[in-house]
């Protein structure tokens, strides 16, 4: 028997169905049990039922599975609204109760501080919106399946390459949510719909866009059968054949930019008008981001006086907030088209306080940047998820009062900061959750460090 064959035999896994106890929650939310010595990880299981699950990974000392039979359900347990939420990978938290989910996150959070010995002198409340429909940015899958002599549109099965089976998507903005099937019936119907592999979503406050992503050119037919599901749903429809940024507008012949308003902020509290295109990062819960660079802002405590540094800066979400509220901001980004896209919105907001500069800010290079040698009162953080550990020397240099760090990534914001507390001189005053996604595992937050007087 050849190797490949043994392997093939060894990681075949058990068919039968096994009956557990769960006895604890994992950080991301998976029943915990123990079977033959093993620690077994179990989807959509709650600590105290008794389930039956089938193996999805089995090795020596651990081993994932899915829940296929609740027989003694938690209290914690609610209905799942998502009628595709046992199969789909857009969700993962649907069966617990959203007091739960939120608990959830918020140990999470704390244990990762814990563990580092980085507690927050305050736990800010968590920051709470809503729990359906929030989803304005999405990347759906599209596959057409002979077997079934269809396309699927939606996002992929949990831990598979398979689009998901749905007529609707209750966490998507209800534009394009609600229509799901539809829209797998407009593709269904095109020559091209072997060759459309996504479709990018994106939803403003002044339109809802669909990009759809084609490997083949399209004919005149197909191109008019987008034109009229478009036309009937209200949609603006761009076709993508090459980079994410090389769009063809489909319709209508004419279309605004794509934008979103942060009121309240800006000049003298006019609010903001934040422009963007559909496929530049902007966050996925407008309710949330609204009121988390608000409350950014006010934790960062601006003077009309203070220079700010805001690092990882985008569109300008939070750097044309800040600029209404204090002399300078110089806003850093790792992207040369976000920073002219940032600039463009300081121009359509009336900003002229607000520098925006390239560099990238996991480089060695960027030692001896001219912006790197100022005066800063006040420091905004918004790194990715590998956090901001290689600019953090240069921040213990500039001393500023106040750090505010917005995180997607718990461990990496516990690391970056055991580094502010115990090398930078700083303390941690506040730190908390916002419930960017809801029903998902994925944990934003914030925290407040505080610079220790001597």
């Amino acid at each position: 028997m050849s190797t490949k064959r043994r392997r093939r035999r060894k990681s075949r896994l058990p068919e039968e169905l096994v009956e557990v106890e769960v006895v604890a929650l994992s950080n991301e939310g998976r029943g915990i049990a123990h079977v033959d010595e093993r620690t077994v990880f179990i989807d959509q299981a709650l600590t105290g039922e008794r389930v039956r699950f089938k193996y999805t990974r089995l090795n020596t000392k651990i081993a994932e599975a899915r829940t296929v039979d609740v027989i003694r359900p938690s209290k914690l347990r609610v209905e799942p609204k998502c009628l595709a939420f046992t199969m789909c990978g857009g969700c993962s938290l649907q069966h617990m109760s959203s007091q739960t989910q939120i608990a959830l996150k918020q140990d999470m959070l704390l244990d990762q501080l814990r563990h580092l010995d980085v507690m927050p002198d305050e736990i800010i409340e968590p920051l709470l919106g809503p729990e359906y429909g929030y989803r304005h940015k999405a990347r759906l899958g599209v596959r057409y399946v002979h077997k079934k002599e269809k396309v699927l549109v939606g996002f992929r099965e949990r831990g598979s390459s398979f689009i998901t089976d749905t007529e609707r998507c209750e966490v998507l903005h209800p534009s394009v949510g609600v229509i799901i099937r539809e829209l797998a019936e407009c593709i269904n119907q095109l020559e091209a719909k072997r060759t459309i592999p996504q479709i990018e979503v994106a939803v403003g406050d002044n339109q809802t866009v669909l990009v759809f992503r084609h490997l083949e050119e399209l004919v005149d037919a197909d191109r008019q059968i987008l034109i009229s599901f478009c036309q009937l749903h209200s949609l603006t429809c761009y076709l993508q054949a090459g980079k994410p940024d090389n769009l063809e507008l489909l319709y209508p012949s004419q279309v605004e930019t794509l934008s979103y308003q942060l009121p309240g902020l800006g000049r003298a509290g006019t609010g903001l008008k934040i422009e963007f295109e559909p496929s530049d990062f902007t966050q996925v819960n407008p309710e949330i981001n609204k009121r988390m660079v608000a409350n950014a802002v006010e934790y960062l405590e601006l003077k009309a006086s203070d220079s700010v540094l805001d690092l990882f800066s985008g569109l300008g979400n939070f750097s044309l907030a800040m600029a209404g509220h204090c002399k300078q901001v110089t806003a850093v980004e790792g992207s040369q088209l976000m920073v002219q896209k940032a600039r463009h919105n300081a121009t359509l907001n009336d900003i002229v306080n607000a520098e925006f500069v390239y560099a990238d800010l996991y480089s060695d290079e960027i030692a001896n940047a001219p912006w790197l040698k100022q005066k800063y009162h006040k420091i905004l953080l918004d790194p990715p998820r590998s956090g901001a550990a290689e600019i953090l020397p240069a921040l213990k240099k500039m001393q500023a009062s106040i750090i505010v760090y917005v995180s997607c990534h718990p461990a990496t914001l516990a690391r970056d900061a055991a580094v502010l507390v115990n090398e930078c001189g700083y303390k941690l005053s506040k730190a908390g959750i916002m419930n960017m996604f809801p029903h998902t595992g994925h944990v934003e937050s914030i925290a407040v460090f505080e610079k220790i007087k001597k």
